[in-house]
């Protein structure tokens, strides 16, 4: 990949320096600090997350016992004057449960419609989930914020993002009150938008012991404080999202706190470090394509490398994992072997194997000058 322009506009936030300007010195301190990264770094960027449901309930709507056909269930949630509701497609593996579980809620891409990807996952004995989050909220671009989930919860403010995100969690809910998904190995996956609410649901809920975002761009993975551009393998020019570019096409997806920072990133108290840092000590593995520049390559790397200093508080560095493969923005079959090999090192404990933390750039220099305190 070359590099054509790069431009850092500001250090990553330390993120192991308290507001009042103490420094982490323990693990009890680091979770008292990840309260403060969570105003910032979910509330600022993603507005107000909704509450656990009042209303649970699950209807079966198609559940044979024959393996490899697939599950659908029909989950109620929310309050109880305004509950939504929101189909789930899981395809089971042959033989008696729980599996390992991937959850995807990206239904509304044609690549989660394919019955070969539901097969890579069951012949390998995973089980696939998958739901339209656009049940949940619409990706409408509705600065308005009305309708479905945004009606459940009108006292709180809060983008689609977050909304899709919740939308992860109650599938989990569902899967371990039906018993079938062995809640030792989880994954939450998605691309794109789908990525970001994916990367965003992993940071919240701590049973996600996998959180795979595919090519999130910016809002999520990729650096709001790097604008960069390079050649994709074509030779064609191209370059970063910046914070700018989505608030302004997709106003609706953050919180609304967000737009004062669209064409000034280097004030934002966060960086994508700050989000990825929650996910510790769990396993967090980014997936990118050496032709996708929109989604930042080097953005998402720098943020990677600074964010993997609290998995070394944990002395879990391994479990901060990325690839690069050819091709462009899409979450290919591929990328989901990779994440197979990833679940079945965490489930069975198989070596990952060729292809991990391959960096298809030169190196840059860190944009961060702290590093992970010595844990006594």
């Amino acid at each position: 990949m070359k590099i054509t322009s790069y431009e850092v506009l500001g250090r990553l936030p330390d993120l192991f320096r308290f507001e009042d300007g103490r420094r982490v010195a323990s693990i009890g301190d680091w979770e008292e600090r990840k309260k403060e990264i969570y105003k910032t770094a979910v509330e600022l960027q993603y507005g107000e997350i909704p509450p656990a449901p009042e209303v649970f309930r699950i209807d079966p709507l198609c559940v044979p016992n024959t393996p490899g056909r697939m599950n659908v269930w029909r989950l109620t949630v929310g309050t109880r004057e305004k509950p939504v509701s929101f189909t789930i497609y899981a395809h089971r593996p042959a033989g008696d449960g729980p599996w390992p579980a991937v959850i995807d809620g990206d239904l509304v891409y044609g690549c989660m419609q394919d019955p070969g990807i539901a097969k890579q996952f069951t012949d390998r004995g995973i089980m696939l989930v998958a739901f339209n989050r656009c049940e949940i909220v619409p990706d409408m671009r509705n600065p308005s914020r009305k309708g479905n989930l945004y009606e459940t919860y009108s006292d709180r403010k809060f983008g689609a993002l977050a909304a899709w995100a919740w939308g992860y969690s109650r599938v989990l809910d569902a899967l371990e009150k039906l018993g079938i998904a062995d809640m030792r190995c989880v994954a939450f996956t998605g691309l794109s938008r789908g990525g970001k609410a994916a990367m965003l649901a992993g940071a919240l809920d701590e049973r996600a012991t996998i959180v795979n975002p595919e090519a999130t761009c910016a809002g999520a993975s990729s650096c709001y404080r790097i604008h960069m551009s390079a050649l994709t393998e074509d030779g064609r020019e191209a370059r970063s999202e910046t914070l700018g570019d989505i608030i302004r096409a997709f106003p609706d997806w953050f919180g609304e706190g967000m737009k004062a920072y669209a064409d000034r990133e280097a004030d934002l108290p966060f960086d994508a470090h700050s989000l990825k840092a929650l996910i510790a000590p769990r396993v967090f593995f980014d997936c990118q394509a050496l032709s996708d520049i929109w989604a930042g390559p080097v953005n998402t790397y720098q943020t990677s490398v600074a964010a993997r200093e609290v998995w070394k508080m944990y002395n879990k560095p391994e479990n901060v994992l990325w690839y690069w493969r050819s091709g462009g923005h899409a979450q290919t079959p591929e990328d989901f072997e990779m994440l197979i090999r990833v679940i079945e090192r965490e489930y069975r404990g198989k070596p990952l194997g060729d292809g991990f933390m391959n960096t298809p750039f030169e190196i840059p220099e860190p944009i961060y000058d702290w590093k992970c305190p010595e844990i006594i």
